[in-house]
């Protein structure tokens, strides 16, 4: 095998421990990234150059964006930056970068001087395509439903009690501030 497969794989499991055991979700978030960025370089290594590209598109993209947005909502204030700052340093941060660098390292090589091996089953984008909107058409709709129900869980779990649903404005609720 490769050695860009066993260090990507390294990386990969690091990241992925990392993310479980993060106090903060936004540090959990980049940890996850990160685990998703070398498990699709994996990938690459391994001969499947498109579904590395899935890999980052779908999950280091849009998944993360929605729980970006999730967190956002959750909106959790002054008091957990604090809390975040007291828990973990700044040289907490070293450890993210430097396998952060060390991916970024692996693919400017790889792309400069390896060559992804061949698959033996090259799948094309247009197959999985139909795979997709034809044949797992229902698993598709299903998981769209389930990420669409756990933002909608994730609003009403960030919503302070006693807030209004449809604030109208000012102080007194009776119109412009």
């Amino acid at each position: 095998m490769n050695i860009l497969f066993y260090v990507a794989a390294a990386i990969a499991i690091v990241s992925s421990i990392a993310a479980i055991t993060r106090s903060h979700a936004i540090h959990a978030i980049l940890f996850l990234v990160v685990s998703f960025v070398s498990i699709s370089l994996v990938f690459y290594t391994l001969g499947a150059p498109f579904i590395a590209a899935l890999e980052v598109i779908t999950y280091a993209g849009a998944i993360m964006v929605l729980f970006m947005f999730a967190i956002m909502l959750l909106n959790l204030g002054a008091h957990a930056v604090q809390r975040e700052r007291q828990w973990q340093p700044r040289i907490v941060w070293a450890g993210s970068g430097l396998l952060s660098l060390i991916l970024l390292a692996q693919l400017a090589w790889t792309f400069s001087f390896g060559k992804a091996q061949t698959g033996s089953l090259p799948v094309a984008p247009s197959q999985v395509g139909a795979a997709l909107f034809g044949t797992y058409l229902l698993g598709v709709e299903l998981a769209s439903m389930l990420l669409l129900a756990g933002l909608a869980g994730a609003y009403y779990l960030g919503k302070r009690s006693g807030e209004p649903e449809h604030p109208k404005g000012g102080a007194d609720g009776n119109g412009p501030a």
